[in-house]
């Protein structure tokens, strides 16, 4: 999942990233509002996290301007204005929750995972692709009842995989899903993870999941009468 910060001081936005992307989330950052409002148009965000004051424009007015030209991501405001009017005015402008700093981080993820809850709600946390099972809550892995051990990318794109369990997924969908924009690395990046998911997710067991599909992307395989759960 893909996730915007909007924060000017540093330190709490490094703060803020660090927690994030140690929750598996790809993390953009964007320190005053025009270049909030001009990432959110570019990519799509499974939500926003939004300081209210920012150079250039203020968190409200990228508020408004996100609601008004369509954006349904969840946004988060944060902010040191803790009046009753300060609440009503973010709420109105389309934030669906707020934070009031100083913030202890556990309860900003939590925000951010009821959100996320909220926009795409569930029936359980687990999802089951045959034998393999992923608890999207304490972020681990089984197959056939063993943990497998992934590194936080290996496991967001697994997770990425079993909610779309039977479809083929594009290099550009994972990209997009995993990794933020800042990313400079390996042109191969996909594929290379997508090595070591197939070491740890398939090696020894008779049944293959993860699939390549030439020219297309890859697919977590449902198995012939195996069951997927979500």
């Amino acid at each position: 999942m893909r996730i915007l910060l909007v924060e000017d001081d540093p330190k709490i936005s490094a703060i803020v990233r660090q927690a994030l992307q140690e929750e598996a989330y790809a993390v953009d950052v964007a320190f005053d509002g025009d270049r909030a409002e001009e990432l959110a148009f570019v990519n799509k965000y499974d939500a926003i996290v939004l300081d209210l004051m920012l150079p250039g424009r203020p968190g409200l007015e990228v508020c408004k301007a996100l609601r008004e030209e369509g954006s349904t991501a969840p946004v988060l405001i944060l902010t040191a204005r803790d009046t009753l009017e300060d609440r009503v005015a973010g709420l109105d402008s389309g934030a669906d929750d707020y934070l009031v700093k100083p913030f202890h981080v556990e309860e900003l993820l939590a925000r951010v995972r009821a959100l996320l809850r909220r926009q795409a709600p569930v029936k359980s946390t687990r999802l089951t692709v045959g034998d393999l099972a992923v608890d999207t809550a304490a972020h681990s892995v089984t197959r056939g009842g063993e943990r497998i051990e992934l590194t936080q990318t290996e496991y967001a794109i697994l997770e990425h995989m079993a909610r779309h369990a039977g479809a083929v997924i594009g290099r550009g969908e994972l990209m997009e899903s995993v990794w933020d924009e800042n990313y400079e690395g390996l042109s191969n990046i996909v594929d290379v993870y997508m090595r070591r998911l197939r070491t740890k997710i398939d090696e020894g067991s008779p049944v293959r999941l993860i699939e390549t599909i030439r020219g297309a992307g890859y697919r977590l395989r449902v198995p012939e009468h195996a069951s997927v759960s979500a």
